[in-house]
């Protein structure tokens, strides 16, 4: 009846104690589905055009006098042609330089000669020290139309290669690219803001962070997954374009009217001035936030005036401080789109109303789109897409549940009424005050008081203080907290009998909403006194096995592993090392002099000196190496997994040093030394038997050479002392 009863409220308990539970299930479970979906690039096209359209939204910001674009458009090339000859080219160049800009950039690539006028045109080069010239750059870093060559060799030259993200729209720009070589090319746009600072003593510096800084801004580095982005192409120095306005409202006046003289000089004077097409035949042309729009006709940007926008930006960040799009860092995105679904779903459980509930996700979506816009009018571009989706999600998940939870709940609550008098677990149940409001008849055999005497009562009117205190802590922890809670606690009876008890507690509603908390017991007393003589039986069994595998495998005298487990370790290495391509260093050693101790010194301290030879040699291995003693004043040691003979011979030079250094006895000042043999598998052998004899045999060979040294076990075998 247990199991049954278990089965049947585990839907409703989970469910009904799920105040917490289910909060964190919804808010996390729709939080990370946005955050998978966002990292596979789904939401990328609705969080640009969400912040396009929060970019369109904003007052467009006046535009200093600081920028005029001289447009080739369909008349002029009606009236002139194109390619422009060199000679009108020449010409438009010297007109405008007579007014004194600042900077001419020249944004028409000029890799080929346009006769009349090309050798005019190269000298107008070669001595126009405030003129860019304009390339374009392939992924390669190649040149793809090369500048021309006059401007080349003088560096006068910026690179021109507009990003353009996946929906149409340019909403980045570069500063510089760094090649293959290392050689940095600055953009067209960074070389002619540069040309310009330099007359307000601004140049660029590098801020703590890294990044480059121009005057007091900061211009923040794009990376590819920045943001809505994901795996962009984040190459060279990108930044995030804070467009000021429409394209249309950057001062623009046609190739005819400069060879007309009809261009007032103040309007060029001081200023950067960009020659480039504008007409739509030529189409270099871009879209942009401005020029796209779900309600209207969407245009297109001559690129010379996407240029001349991005030298308006990098001045005004220059010289009034005006900051570019920055993004907020990935892990504080993804706290911003948790925290919304978090938002989302602890209102709706709250709440308990579909119906309030939906009203308050209209205010919370109200407050999240104006806490967004509000941050990119300061021009911080935070996630608006995500966290609403999350906070929808989270909100829906809740509201369904807790419909669902109603009525599932209320049969539940009427299924316990009928059956909890024919379980024969003990069962209580308590109200939010702790008062037993339903109990059975079993529960009352369980603790000797009638039931009339157990209703409505609390745990500290029956049970002794320090077990009714116990209860009351667990009841509580269900109450606030919600969840299931299984415990071991002990109650005494009526009659003094002590019990040892299992209790299953969980909370649950009824129709209402009114709480309740539903306790079933099982009584373990017999049981808890077997396990513990079980135990008891156990831990002896352990511990005589422990003292047995103790005496088979270890030496009594030193505690060093015997020839049994030495042999078996062996086994182990060299099944190791055949898998591994390792070798594994057999060594044999043997004490020179021990005999004279024992003779002259007794047994007793013999032993005591063969305790000290065994922690010496233990503390010259590596903790992976195996000492043991065979017996007397025989030991092997084992090396496994070593890379080259020089290995072993290294550690058996270290084992002749340590052992040749006196023993301090309670007698005095001993001194031995030590004879020892190497050989190694799979050089000297495959076989276990072979190996420890070769290495025996070694032995004997250090010793036939003087003693105090090793020798390797060979054909010919050389000792080395």
């Amino acid at each position: 009846m247990w199991l049954a009863l278990k089965r049947r409220f585990a839907k409703p308990a989970l469910d009904l104690a799920s105040s917490q539970g289910y909060k964190i299930l919804a808010a996390t479970g729709v939080a990370s589905f946005v955050l998978l979906v966002r990292a596979v690039g789904l939401l990328q096209g609705v969080e640009w055009a969400m912040s396009d359209l929060f970019l369109r939204s904003r007052p467009e910001q006046e535009l200093h006098n600081r920028l005029l674009v001289v447009g080739i458009d369909e008349a002029d090339l009606r009236q002139l042609g194109w390619p422009i000859p060199d000679a009108v080219l020449a010409d438009v160049i010297r007109r405008l330089d007579e007014s004194n800009p600042r900077v001419i950039g020249l944004d028409l690539y000029r890799d080929l000669a346009m006769e009349p006028g090309h050798e005019d045109l190269v000298a107008l080069f070669e001595q126009q020290e405030n003129l860019i010239g304009i390339e374009k750059l392939e992924p390669d870093y190649e040149s793809h139309v090369s500048p021309p060559q006059a401007l080349k060799e003088r560096g006068a030259v910026g690179f021109n290669n507009t990003l353009v993200d996946a929906d149409g729209v340019v909403r980045r720009s570069y500063l510089f690219l760094r090649d293959h070589e290392e050689t940095l090319h600055r953009s067209f746009a960074l070389k002619l803001a540069l040309m310009y600072l330099e007359q307000e003593n601004i140049t660029p510096i590098a801020a703590p962070s890294g990044e480059m800084q121009l005057g007091e801004v900061v211009i923040p580095q794009f990376e590819a997954n920045a943001g809505p982005y994901v795996r962009a192409d984040d190459r060279g120095y990108q930044f995030m374009v804070n467009y000021r306005g429409r394209a249309d409202l950057i001062p623009t006046v046609s190739l005819r009217e400069v060879l007309n003289g009809e261009v007032p000089e103040e309007d060029i004077r001081d200023r950067v001035v960009l020659i480039g097409s504008t007409a739509a035949s030529l189409r270099d042309v871009f879209i942009t936030p401005y020029s796209r729009s779900l309600l209207e006709t969407q245009t297109e940007v001559p690129g010379v005036l996407l240029q001349a926008e991005f030298v308006g930006q990098i001045l005004d960040a220059a010289l009034e401080g005006r900051r570019f799009i920055s993004l907020w860092p990935t892990l504080l995105e993804i706290f911003w789109i948790v925290l919304w679904a978090w938002v989302g779903a602890l209102i709706s459980w709250q709440l308990q109303s579909v119906r309030r509930s939906l009203a308050a996700l209209v205010v919370a979506l109200l407050l999240l789109m104006g806490t967004a816009y509000w941050a990119y009018s300061l021009n911080l571009w935070i996630p608006v897409i995500p966290p609403i989706l999350s906070l929808t999600g989270a909100t829906a998940m809740v509201v369904s549940y807790l419909a669902y939870l109603s009525d599932e709940l209320r049969r539940s609550k009427e299924f316990l009424q009928s059956i909890i008098n024919t379980i024969p677990d003990p069962i209580f149940v308590k109200d939010t005050e702790l008062r037993s409001v339903v109990l059975n008849q079993a529960y009352s055999e369980l603790v000797g008081y009638p039931l009339n005497t157990l209703l409505n009562r609390s745990e500290f009117e029956i049970f002794p203080q320090e077990q009714a205190q116990a209860f009351r802590q667990e009841d509580e922890s269900v109450l606030q907290t919600g969840c299931d809670r299984e415990t071991e606690e002990t109650l005494t009876d009526a009659q003094g009998n002590l019990h040892i008890l299992a209790t299953k507690r969980s909370l649950h509603s009824d129709g209402a909403g009114n709480h309740f908390l539903i306790g079933v017991i099982r009584d373990i007393t017999e049981r808890k006194l077997l396990e513990d003589q079980l135990k008891q039986v156990a831990a002896e069994l352990a511990q005589s096995n422990a003292a047995l595998k103790q005496d088979a495998n270890h030496d009594e005298l030193t505690g060093l592993p015997n020839r049994k487990l030495f042999q078996e370790r062996l086994k182990q290495s060299i099944e190791w090392a055949e898998g591994h391509q390792k070798l594994v260093g057999v060594m044999f050693l043997d004490l020179d002099g021990f005999k004279e101790v024992n003779d002259t010194l007794g047994h007793a301290s013999g032993d005591i000196l063969l305790q000290h030879v065994a922690k010496r040699l233990s503390g010259s291995l590596r903790g992976s190496d195996t000492v043991a003693r065979l017996g007397g004043d025989e030991f092997t040691v084992i090396l496994p997994g070593i890379p080259s003979i020089a290995d072993a011979e290294r550690v058996a030079q270290k084992i002749v040093k340590t052992l040749s250094e006196p023993f301090e006895l309670e007698e005095g000042t001993v001194s031995v030394t030590t004879s020892l043999g190497i050989c190694l598998y799979p050089t000297h052998g495959h076989q276990l038997d072979a190996l420890i004899h070769l290495a025996d045999e070694a032995m004997f060979d250090a010793k036939k050479q003087g003693k105090n040294c090793y020798c390797i076990a060979h054909i010919n075998p050389e000792c080395q002392p």
